[in-house]
């Protein structure tokens, strides 16, 4: 039982564990704290995406189900992306039985009815993963769930036991498509030690794909500058200004353009990119 972090203490946190986190405009004050408490916290939950591109729908919400519905999302690359601080829509209602367990820290049993509010006492994250069994879970990716629930347990003094998976929270849903005992014991074993800060992944010749969660209107980071030469030098530029740090509508044209020149076309050719086209673009790494 704890208060929750500020949000200062909590992205320090992740820094301190060697988490890569891009903060999104506002995230620090976003929230639905107005619907109810936030808090005290008891540990972290989480969830996958079900789609492939879901910054920005994770951020917004829809009509009935507003945002923010987490409090950041784990990209493909293992960005976290900082969307929401505070009472998010990730949990809904779930089990008594398995919130006192995690309040506990032992094993939680088989969820029961839905009766607790399971927005008020957990950090919520989702996991850019179709949960189709067979989209994967890169390595970096996994990586970074273990560091940002880890940097949580170890900023609140819980063990491992305190992370779980929505689908251990309630039984109308699956996520995430991974097992929770086997996340629950790399957390653990990282507990064992002090914060390690970030691990030295190989270098690529060219910047790997880092997912489709990164490409989302308004995004700063100077691959999007690396993105537009490459499209500009492959005769696919579509720009009036730039290119520059800020993914826009130019960049997503250019990028179609890209797809078309490989031969996709309809939605295929949409702008958004992908891994194949990306792969074949071979953008520099920066």
């Amino acid at each position: 039982m704890a208060a929750p972090l500020s949000a200062d203490a909590f992205a320090r946190a992740l820094r301190a564990e060697g988490v890569r986190i891009t903060e999104h405009t506002g995230w620090n004050t976003y929230n639905r704290n107005h619907k109810g408490p936030w808090g005290p916290v008891h540990g972290v939950m989480l969830h996958h995406t079900a789609g492939s591109s879901s910054v920005g729908f994770c951020r917004r919400g829809v009509p009935d189900l507003p945002g923010p519905l987490c409090i950041g999302v784990v990209a493909k690359d293992g960005t976290v992306h900082l969307v929401g601080y505070g009472r998010t829509n990730h949990a809904g209602n779930g089990s008594t039985a398995v919130l006192a367990a995690v309040r506990a820290e032992r094993a939680v049993p088989s969820p029961g009815p839905d009766e607790a509010d399971g927005n008020a006492p957990f950090y919520g994250f989702e996991i850019e993963n179709l949960g189709d069994g067979r989209d994967p879970y890169p390595a970096a990716q996994l990586d970074a769930v273990e560091r940002l629930s880890a940097a949580l347990c170890r900023a609140h003094g819980w063990s491992g036991a305190s992370v779980i998976g929505h689908k251990e929270w309630t039984r109308r849903k699956i996520d995430p498509s991974f097992s929770m005992d086997g996340m629950r014991g790399r957390i653990g074993r990282r507990l064992g030690g002090r914060p390690s800060g970030p691990s030295a992944p190989p270098t690529p010749a060219y910047a790997p794909f880092p997912g489709g969660a990164f490409f989302v209107p308004g995004h700063r980071d100077p691959l999007f500058t690396a993105v537009g030469k490459r499209l500009v030098a492959e005769g696919c530029g579509r720009y009036s200004v730039g290119p520059g740090p800020v993914w826009g509508a130019a960049d997503r044209a250019s990028y179609a353009a890209w797809q078309r020149r490989l031969g996709y076309r309809g939605a295929d050719a949409d702008g958004n990119p992908g891994r194949a086209s990306w792969d074949r673009l071979r953008v520099p790494r920066v």
